[in-house]
């Protein structure tokens, strides 16, 4: 014993030079000590503990207790001052526990929501140890060894525990016992739905809510994510059309605000749907979505002015209402005590705010002339103040103002006609009309009669306030059918192609458009299959009467069109002839006998007579005496003197021409005279007043006593016929002068013939009727 306790005195003397000794290499001695089951397999690496049975008298001790820290800390028996005595080595083999078990990892990682049974990590013993889990562990409930394999007895949740620590304890049959302390990861996984924080909420907001204006707070709908994910918005409508209304303000803000203006009329209320992901839209990861439902209502502002009805909208929205303007008739020099009728209905406005419905005042503002008219500020109704003594009609002007807000209002015009009192109203002289017409006929084809299906039907009202009781200003309407419309002559027409036989009975009603006065009739007409009942008389349709007006009028055409050239074909001289006349001089007509100027102008005469046989052909010939004019007095004819140029621009045609009547005269003279005379020559005795008249040139030298002689006072004709001409070219003298103007004249002294001479024979009977100009 005292050499024991010799030794062990030594031994812990030099334990701190051996600490020491060690300080000088620790990471040396630190990786041996790991290491030391290798490096010395008979002694592995220890820790070393107090409470051995031989050294229970030393481990209280402040010199132990360094040993034991600085052992643990460096190692002893890697150390060869320690190795190279046997004997201190199994010395200090009593002071070391060697581990039974360990593990390459004392720091593993699990997945959360793992599955029963899941094996953590894998536990190395030793010969001779097991391994059990410590009761003693803070979450010892977690695991079970089942062999080596550590393992988790349930699932695991990162949102519940981020990490476990589990006591694994290794004892041997010799009571020898190691504890391994391991610290399990939990890893988070995407396992958990986004969360609002209410998921249906209602919201009232103003109709005239400012645009932009927060209608839904951040913090009202933000969503939470137990896996802290990042939240991702979006939000959408379940009434259509109310989508563009509403927004949020981003992805991951889910405040919703105002960004087009609110109309009530189109929608009072809407739902909007917000999403919340965790993962942004179009992710290939798996997403969870949370929802929350918002309700909006409407509530209707004050934001329109009244509406005059009926009235007509002119936009889509039917935010804005066109009224028409009122009208009415009141009789001229006569008071109505009651509120006047007006067309299309009484003075009435509303506020199409309607949940709001304001109340409202009416007025007149203009073109109340004299004060005649007042309208109640409550019901509108109009009446009058004083009688109307002009005929003209009044323009008013009516308006219409909230109570409330005075800068809301609308104005009306109002016209009333002043018009003779009427003492009678129309009516219809038969109370009932009866009428057929065809299946299948176009529309505005004509009703007919049913006692005479060729002629239309057509009503007519009466009015005793007109002498023949017909009042111009009475139209006629279908008052109960839209199949049939009548004219305003009274013509019943169909509005509708009629598909099928039936009998349709509807009221007529005429009406004094001055007046208003209205009287009705009732029409029956019968639909019926065109072979039922018209089977012998065709009726045409106002579109037949077309066509056919059509058709005459071209064969009219065609007709003139030939007939002018056929009277152009026969008579083209003749036109011709009276138009040149029109420019012509106007002179007196003088007769002369036939057989005089045939003694006087042989060949002239001739030409005459043949003429007058051959068909009454008009000549114009060119008198010689224009030939001795100088060329200087045309030249000097003024331009719109247009009888002389007629004459000039004859002249040289006519040269032409009278050589060739010349030789046409020689032939008519000599066929002339081969005709002998139809007269008799004998005397009849028995006739008292019988008598045989001939020329002169025509007596026989033997008739005797038979034949009485007229004779022809040539010299007494030439004398008047020349007094009569010269006085007739003085007047064309003076007419000339008159429409040639200043400084412009003919000399007819120059001349060798008095006038111009035109022969015209105008039928074949009159050969004596010659016109001499």
């Amino acid at each position: 014993m005292d050499v024991s306790h010799l030794l062990l005195t030594s031994v812990l003397f030099l334990l701190p030079f051996i600490a020491h000794v060690s300080a000088q290499q620790p990471g040396k001695l630190s990786q041996e000590v790991c290491d030391h089951r290798i490096t010395t397999p008979v002694a592995p690496a220890c820790t070393i503990t107090a409470g051995k049975g031989f050294l229970q008298s030393y481990f209280k001790t402040v010199l132990f207790k360094g040993f034991l820290f600085s052992g643990n800390q460096w190692g002893l028996m890697s150390h060869p001052l320690l190795s190279q005595h046997e004997y201190s080595s199994k010395f200090l083999s009593h002071l070391c526990v060697f581990p039974g078990c360990s593990v390459s990892n004392k720091n593993p990682s699990v997945e959360e929501n793992n599955p029963p049974g899941y094996n953590v990590t894998t536990i190395d013993l030793e010969a001779g140890f097991t391994a059990t889990v410590d009761p003693s562990s803070p979450d010892g409930s977690y695991f079970t060894i089942q062999g080596s394999q550590l393992q988790l007895v349930k699932s695991v949740d990162y949102e519940t525990d981020t990490a476990l620590l589990v006591t694994v304890a290794c004892q041997n049959a010799a009571g020898q016992r190691d504890t391994l302390d391991i610290i399990v990861t939990i890893i988070n996984l995407n396992d958990n739905i986004p969360v609002f924080q209410q998921t249906n909420l209602t919201v009232t907001v103003p109709e005239d809510t400012k645009v932009n204006a927060t209608i839904v707070a951040r913090e009202d709908l933000s969503a939470s994510d137990a896996d802290l994910d990042i939240i991702y918005y979006e939000l959408n409508s379940t009434v259509q059309d109310t989508t563009n209304y509403f927004a949020i303000k981003g992805i991951n803000n889910p405040e919703i605000y105002l960004q087009k203006a609110l109309d009530y009329d189109k929608f009072n209320s809407t739902t909007l749907i917000l999403y919340a992901m965790d993962r942004p839209v179009g992710s290939s990861e798996i997403t969870h979505t949370a929802t929350a439902t918002i309700n909006i209502i409407i509530e209707q502002a004050d934001t329109k002015p009244p509406w005059f009805l009926p009235c007509s909208f002119i936009d889509v929205d039917k935010s804005i209402c066109i009224s028409s303007p009122y009208s009415g008739r009141v009789n001229i020099s006569e008071m109505s005590t009651e509120p006047l009728t007006l067309y299309p209905g009484p003075i009435y406005a509303k506020d199409p705010d309607y949940t709001i419905n304001e109340k409202i005042v009416y007025s007149i503002v203009g073109g109340n002339a004299d004060n005649v008219f007042s309208v109640d500020a409550d019901t509108g109704n109009l009446t009058m103040n004083k009688i109307a003594t002009s005929p003209d009609s009044y323009l008013l002007q009516v308006m219409a103002t909230q109570v409330n807000n005075k800068q809301k209002y609308s104005v009306v015009s109002v016209e009333i006609k002043v018009i003779n009192k009427s003492d009678h109203a129309p009516y219809f002289e038969s109370s009932t009309y009866t009428g057929i017409v065809s299946v299948g006929v176009a529309p505005r084809s004509l009703v007919f009669q049913v006692e005479d299906p060729s002629s239309p039907l057509m009503i007519k009202a009466a009015d005793d306030d007109f002498p023949d009781k017909f009042n111009p200003n009475i139209e006629y309407y279908i008052k109960n059918s839209t199949d049939f419309i009548a004219t305003r002559d009274g013509l019943i027409l169909t509005n509708v192609n009629l598909l099928s036989p039936e009998t349709v009975i509807m009221e007529a009603v005429a009406k004094d458009t001055v007046s208003l006065q209205e009287a009705s009739t009732i029409i029956t007409v019968e639909i019926i299959f065109t072979a039922d009942k018209i089977t012998s008389d065709k009726l045409y349709t106002a579109q037949d009467m077309g066509i056919l007006g059509g058709i005459l009028a071209a064969l009219l055409l065609i007709t003139l069109v030939f007939l002018g050239l056929m009277i152009y074909k026969h008579y083209g001289k003749t036109v011709r002839f009276l138009i040149n006349k029109k420019f012509s001089k106007d002179v007196p007509k003088s007769y002369e006998n036939q057989a005089y100027n045939q003694d006087e102008h042989p060949d002239l005469s001739a030409k005459e007579q043949e003429s007058s046989e051959n068909g009454g052909i008009t000549e114009l010939q060119q008198p010689s005496f224009f030939l001795t004019s100088s060329k200087e007095e045309i030249d000097g004819l003024p331009k719109t003197s247009t009888a002389s140029a007629v004459v000039f621009d004859l002249e040289e045609k006519e040269k032409e021409e009278e050589e060739k009547e010349e030789e046409e005269v020689k032939e008519d003279t000599k066929h002339e005279k081969e005709v002998k005379s139809i007269l008799k020559t004998d005397r009849n005795e028995g006739d008292q007043g019988y008598k045989a008249v001939w020329f002169k040139t025509d007596v026989d030298p033997d008739a005797g006593e038979k034949v009485e002689v007229i004779k022809d006072n040539a010299s007494d004709y030439d004398d008047d016929s020349d007094q009569d001409l010269q006085e007739n070219e003085e007047e064309e003298d003076d007419k000339d002068d008159h429409h040639r103007g200043p400084g412009v004249s003919i000399d007819s002294e120059n001349s060798s013939f008095p006038a111009a001479e035109v022969m015209i024979n105008m039928s074949r009977t009159a050969t004596e009727n010659d016109v001499k100009v």
